[in-house]
């Protein structure tokens, strides 16, 4: 890990004296809150924002994580769909839904008299179908691992020094994003979604995604877990077709991160 990044990310922090974090509980968030809570002890507040979209295990992880960094951490009620260009799921959903999250953050920060607001997006993420960064960039939502140059790999190396128990956690991305594009986003969906990935986790399968195409689901796991994955097969198509699923079908590409925009 290049020590100079580190100066340089805790400088960066420092320099703005107090910041707002966007706290979800994965890696890279949680290493951003480790620093600016080294740096800025009291002058650093962890947020995360509960709304149907997030898996209420990830909520707990929050929870967790936060408490083993010491920092304070608080949890603000929030409903994307209560907006319904954004529950009609259009291709730039993730920018509508960055913008309002954007404004959320910014209210909180000044409200609670914070002078910025800091999120996770690190250097590897800035390529490809990002609108949510954009949205949050145009906001005045800073990003500290990026503007740096944490690479993902350089941010879990880090997430490890710190000694973070979240160091190896899978990448996680809202609930959201297993619908298709144009295929509106309904609370039934979203809760369809989240039993099915919670059972699978449950099974022992970890990076995993599972894709929502109308009564079909379409199931992304590691090529690593694909042995896992097959000898529970049964069991898993009975649960499937239980909560609603009409099919259950394994994408031999497996995981991908942004599979629905190929």
């Amino acid at each position: 890990m290049p020590d100079q990044k580190l100066e340089k990310l805790e400088k960066l922090i420092k320099d703005r004296e107090s910041a707002v974090i966007a706290f979800s509980g994965g890696v890279d968030s949680s290493v951003l809150a480790a620093v600016a809570f080294k740096v800025l002890k009291d002058k650093a507040l962890a947020v995360t924002l509960d709304s149907p979209t997030l898996p209420r295990n990830e909520l707990e992880c929050a929870e967790e994580i936060a408490g083993s960094i010491g920092i304070k951490h608080v949890v603000v009620a929030h409903n994307e769909l209560g907006n319904p260009d954004f529950t009609m799921n259009p291709e730039d959903r993730c920018y509508l839904c960055k913008g309002e999250l954007s404004k959320v953050l910014l209210a909180e920060a000044v409200n609670r008299g914070f002078k910025v607001v800091f999120e996770g997006t690190n250097a590897s993420e800035l390529c490809g179908h990002r609108l949510g960064a954009r949205a949050l960039y145009e906001a005045g939502v800073l990003s500290p691992l990026a503007e740096v140059g944490f690479s993902k790999e350089e941010v879990r190396t880090l997430a490890g020094t710190l000694g973070l128990p979240n160091a190896s956690k899978p990448s996680s991305a809202c609930l959201s994003s297993r619908i298709p594009y144009g295929d509106e986003i309904t609370r039934k969906k979203l809760g369809i979604v989240e039993e099915a990935e919670d059972f699978l986790i449950n099974l022992g399968l970890s990076q995993l995604r599972v894709r929502l195409h109308g009564d079909l689901a379409r199931i992304e796991v590691d090529p690593p877990e694909f042995r896992l994955l097959f000898e529970n097969r049964v069991k898993i198509s009975d649960f499937f077709k239980s909560i609603g699923f009409k099919y259950v079908t394994c994408d031999l590409l497996g995981y991908r991160t942004g599979s629905m925009n190929e």
